[in-house]
């Protein structure tokens, strides 16, 4: 079943158009990354996923609802643990998490899940007294509470240490096993490359690109940095005709008996037999791939033709619909 489908989304706030004709569908189950530098769209989408903003135009489904129709139905199947959320400083963490519990009527034991994030041994303190990533912590618990089939973390790692990020890694891809979709805005790259099956970029409100990692280093022929290992050392006329070839970017010394030359991949070849035809014996060579944000600099920076179906133009003469204000309580 998709969880997730949006089909020309378009929400303007007077003058300014935060998202425009946005196709989007998620399948059930899966980990979907939804990146995009600042102002590109990513909250004002979450948003309207959660009926929080209603679109100028295009329709919204989650979970198999219709999001302005039965929002009720989808936030009580959703977890959500907003960017910004803020604790009351009063109330313990275990309170907290009772306050969830209430709210979505469901039956759970608020120290299992608050032993599930990290906080079983701060449950009676008072929230005000918390640290930052401990906050986090603390609205991913609320956001867990029932057991969600769709899961939506606006910046979730926002303030962990990284053994606070490395256990947000490992209760994502543990819901993921147990059957809940997953869809999460990050600015942490190398989360969201950990953890995602497939990952959406938007620029200036606009789909970019939708695609596993792979699919997208395929797509844009990301340059990749070929590490040659040599016999001795390469002296510069040498590096000053490597970094001539086509297709190289760079070439610089990693220590003595080695080169890291950034390249684009089908000029790998041409740079080891350039070495050799000059003498110098490689003695081994590996290829790092092009990472998450060499991905995402190319696609929000660069001029990138991917082929993205944005669906059908965007409907003539639709007229704002009223809008629902933000709220900073995880659902």
């Amino acid at each position: 079943m998709t969880a997730i489908e949006l089909d020309g989304v378009t929400k303007r706030f007077e003058d300014v158009t935060a998202v425009s004709n946005l196709s989007l569908t998620v399948e059930e189950g899966e980990v979907f990354g939804f990146l995009g530098p600042n102002g590109a769209g990513k909250s004002t989408t979450i948003n309207v996923l959660l009926d929080f903003v209603r679109p100028t135009a295009g329709t919204v489904r989650v979970l198999g609802h219709d999001a302005r129709e039965e929002s009720v139905a989808v936030r009580e199947r959703t977890g959500v643990l907003p960017e910004g959320f803020d604790v009351y400083d009063r109330l313990t963490g275990r309170a907290h998490v009772e306050f969830a519990i209430d709210s979505k009527e469901v039956d759970a034991d608020p120290d299992a899940v608050l032993e599930r994030v990290g906080l079983a041994d701060a449950a009676d303190r008072k929230a005000g007294g918390y640290s930052k990533g401990m906050r986090q912590r603390l609205a991913l618990a609320m956001a867990l509470v029932g057991d969600p089939d769709l899961l939506i973390l606006d910046e979730p790692s926002s303030g962990l240490d990284p053994a606070g990020a490395k256990e947000m890694r490992e209760i994502v891809l543990s819901e993921a096993e147990r059957g809940t979709t997953v869809f999460f805005s990050s600015h942490i790259l190398e989360q969201v490359e950990a953890v995602c099956d497939r990952v959406g970029i938007l620029r200036a409100g606009e789909l970019v690109a939708v695609d596993s990692i792979e699919g997208l280093r395929e797509a844009t022929d990301a340059d990749a940095t070929l590490r040659v290992a040599v016999d001795d050392r390469v002296d510069d006329e040498v590096i000053a005709e490597i970094r001539s070839l086509a297709g190289v970017q760079s070439v610089d010394r990693d220590g003595d008996d080695a080169l890291r030359v950034t390249c684009d991949s089908d000029a790998k070849t041409t740079v080891v037999t350039e070495l050799e035809e000059h003498g110098i014996t490689v003695t081994d060579f590996t290829t790092e791939e092009a990472s998450l944000e060499d991905l995402f600099l190319a696609y929000t920076e660069d001029d990138v033709d991917v082929g993205v179906d944005a669906g059908e133009d965007e409907a003539d003469g639709a007229e704002p619909d009223s809008s629902v204000e933000d709220t900073e309580v995880a659902r």
